[in-house]
């Protein structure tokens, strides 16, 4: 429920602050006072969006603040599932700067519109004249039987094979064009895979053949350098090595005279045994090198089939290659087991359709048994406030075949009579304003005994009914408020009467500004407010006589 509202900067408002009571809390006053005002406030904390710039001091920002009482209405998950702190006892509030940028915010975490909208949705309905438009939209009927049934369970349970149907059917039709054009293209598939398959395609054998072909295309040149190289370490008469052992022989031979030689003999050798290493490996890479000019030749051609093919493919290896080979053999075997894919998929959509079915079919049972009741306890209700020979009748028909909707499997009318003769039609068509506005009343009243929605608000629904009928309808909110909390704004004493809270809204002029105020009446304070309501503002005698008596019922 809502506690408490505070307003601060907003259009003739200063800072006002009312506390509210869980039960009827009505607002009265003049025309002008600034009802309509507290309503736009309370409506920027239901997640609407703001409409001009409404400041009492264009300098400074407007702050609206609602805290809530949500102990009792099981909002934890919504609350978890926004990644958002929940506590029994939740403050929204809307900030709107001087340049019309708007924040908003729960519990102090900042929140979009959105999900300010999505909470407020489940804090408070507001009912203005307006409203009584959606009692004729299919949405809001469903509400109120789903509501008055208890079958919101059975509707998530439908809602949720309905999407998982309409899932599977949408596999099953994508499915089903990817197999048709995967049969248009399985030839060329087919063309591409061999060719590549043919090609028998080796990682990392591009590399080691442009290797051999580079060697092999300059095995003269190869073979000349290792050759010279040879020559001059061992083979000529001046080769490296045979004058190296010379002067190793040389140095050795004074050891024995100068001692300190021997370090540099020993190195002598150690040097002329790695030169003839070297020269022995040398001479083996210049025998094994050899002008082979039909090998060059195949590795030409494979790597020029290979070139072709990266080239015809758009890619830059043959690594690649490889994959585009693998999936090309994995769609070709998805080609051919389509079918039983296929045949899958059409199971499965056989398997969801029924389920979804079968909950449709449990979720129009449920629905179809409060159907009368719905009519009866609204019909009583009407006549109550006025509306004795109007009747109300709802009719639940069941979907073309096949034919399946988000809502459920069938088409919902209310049609509604207000007098005896007059043919059932829908409600908009045979309704007057003032008629409209009891009717929905009478079905919020039923709806409101079976959901647990915290408040109601009813924005002057009470237009075009006046003496015993408006009785009737304020002691119908008192009724509602029994069990959730109502907050009324009404210009009849007769529904004012009828409030365990009364707020009186009014306008005065301070330093040469004019600002609305809100005060909570007291007991002397609602009869003369009342009498003010019947007779203007100076009420007679009789007047406040009349008030005190509407206010003890």
């Amino acid at each position: 429920m809502l506690d408490t509202l505070h307003i601060k900067n907003y259009a003739l408002i200063n800072e006002l602050e009312i506390q509210f009571d869980k039960g009827l809390n009505m607002i009265t006053g003049e025309t002008g006072a600034g009802k309509s005002i507290i309503m736009g406030a309370l409506s920027l904390i239901l997640g609407n969006r703001v409409e001009g710039k409404y400041f009492f001091d264009p300098t400074k920002k407007c702050v609206i603040e609602g805290e809530f009482k949500i102990g009792s209405y099981k909002l934890l998950n919504f609350f978890e599932e926004n990644d958002l702190d929940y506590a029994d006892h939740t403050i929204i509030r809307r900030e709107i700067t001087p340049d019309g940028k708007s924040r908003a915010f729960i519990n102090d975490s900042p929140v979009t519109l959105t999900i300010l909208k999505q909470l407020g949705e489940q804090l408070i309905d507001v009912h203005s004249q307006h409203a009584t438009l959606q009692i004729n939209t299919e949405e809001f009927q469903f509400l109120v039987v789903d509501s008055v049934a208890g079958t919101f369970a059975l509707k998530q349970d439908y809602r949720d094979s309905f999407f998982a149907y309409k899932k599977a059917k949408k596999e099953l039709e994508e499915f089903k064009e990817l197999v048709k054009k995967a049969a248009l293209e399985q030839d060329y598939f087919q063309f591409q895979f061999d060719e590549l398959d043919a090609a028998q395609l080796v990682s990392d054998e591009q590399g080691q053949l442009e290797i051999q072909q580079r060697q092999l295309e300059n095995a003269e040149d190869i073979k000349r350098a290792l050759t010279g190289a040879s020559q001059l370490l061992e083979n000529d008469d001046t080769a490296v090595l045979s004058r190296l052992k010379d002067a190793m022989n040389q140095v050795e031979g004074i050891t024995s005279f100068l001692p300190e030689t021997a370090d540099l003999a020993a190195r002598l050798k150690s040097t002329w045994i790695e030169l003839k290493d070297v020269a022995a490996e040398i001479s083996a890479l210049e025998e094994e090198t050899q002008i082979d000019e039909g090998t060059l030749l195949e590795i030409n051609e494979r790597l020029s089939l290979l070139y072709s093919l990266q080239k015809k493919h758009h890619v830059d290896s043959v690594e690649e290659l490889i994959r585009l080979r693998d999936e090309l053999e994995s769609k070709l075997m998805a080609i051919n087991s389509s079918d039983e894919q296929l045949e899958r998929l059409k199971k499965e959509v056989v398997v969801k359709l029924n389920i979804a079915q079968k909950n449709g079919r449990e979720l129009s049972v449920g629905r179809s048994k409060v159907l009368a009741l719905i009519a009866k306890e609204v019909q009583a209700t009407l006549a109550n406030v006025g509306m004795p020979n109007a009747r109300l009748q709802i009719n639940l028909e069941p979907l073309k075949e096949g034919e399946m909707r988000e809502s459920g499997m069938d088409a919902i009318q209310f049609l509604f009579s207000a007098n005896k003769g007059q043919e059932m039609q829908f409600i908009h068509k045979v309704a007057s304003g003032g008629e409209l506005s009891r009717v929905m009343l009478a079905i919020k009243s039923l709806v409101a005994k079976t959901s647990a929605l915290p408040t109601i608000i009813f924005d002057e629904i009470d237009t075009g009914i006046s003496g015993e009928v408006a009785l009737r309808v304020g002691e119908v909110m008192e009724s509602l408020a029994e069990n959730m909390q109502v907050i009324a704004i009404s210009h009849l004493p007769q529904i004012a009467a009828k409030g365990a809270a009364h707020y009186k809204v009014y306008k005065e002029d301070k330093a040469n500004r004019t600002i609305s105020n809100i005060v909570r009446l007291d007991n002397a304070g609602r009869v003369t407010e009342i009498a003010q309501m019947l007779s203007g503002a100076n009420p007679t005698d009789a007047a406040l006589e009349h008030a005190e008596l509407l206010l003890k019922g």
